[in-house]
């Protein structure tokens, strides 16, 4: 018998990713939108804040075919945004996983709430349904205890 791949079975990809954190971005008071693509260096997203000299430099992984991917694509995208942190004092810098739920369940679970309270980074879980919900250091808090 062949399966039918419905909507709730498809593998989100990065672009899906991407997309659902702009539109809750966008949302929430940021634009000035850049993008990176597959082959350039840099973070996947770059957002200015509309009313501060804020930045948030966000990169997202989509979902993998096996469940082994999910942890992959966490501790990829976590060594990606680390290595492009900036240290200007001037200005604040927000940093951001955008990762499909089942990565970023696994990035509430492993990231440790200090470190992210340093860095200033947030997590982003996107669902199937391209909904994205922002994950603070107080909620790795509560959930790393």
């Amino acid at each position: 018998m062949i399966k039918k791949i419905s909507k709730i079975d498809k593998i989100l990809s990065e672009d899906f990713v991407k997309n659902s954190v702009i539109k809750w971005l966008s949302a929430n008071g940021w634009g000035y939108f850049q993008f990176g693509g597959l082959r350039e260096k840099g973070v996947d997203i770059k957002a200015k804040h509309q009313k501060y000299s804020r930045y948030f430099f966000i990169e997202a992984k989509g979902e993998g075919k096996i469940k082994q991917a999910d942890e992959v694509a966490f501790v990829y995208s976590l060594g990606q945004i680390i290595t492009r942190m900036k240290t200007d004092k001037s200005t604040r810098y927000y940093y951001g996983l955008a990762l499909p739920e089942s990565s970023a369940k696994i990035a509430l679970r492993r990231l440790p709430w200090q470190v992210a309270k340093k860095l200033l980074l947030y997590v982003f879980a996107v669902g199937k349904n391209g909904t994205a919900i922002q994950y603070s250091w107080k909620d790795l808090k509560k959930t790393n205890k």
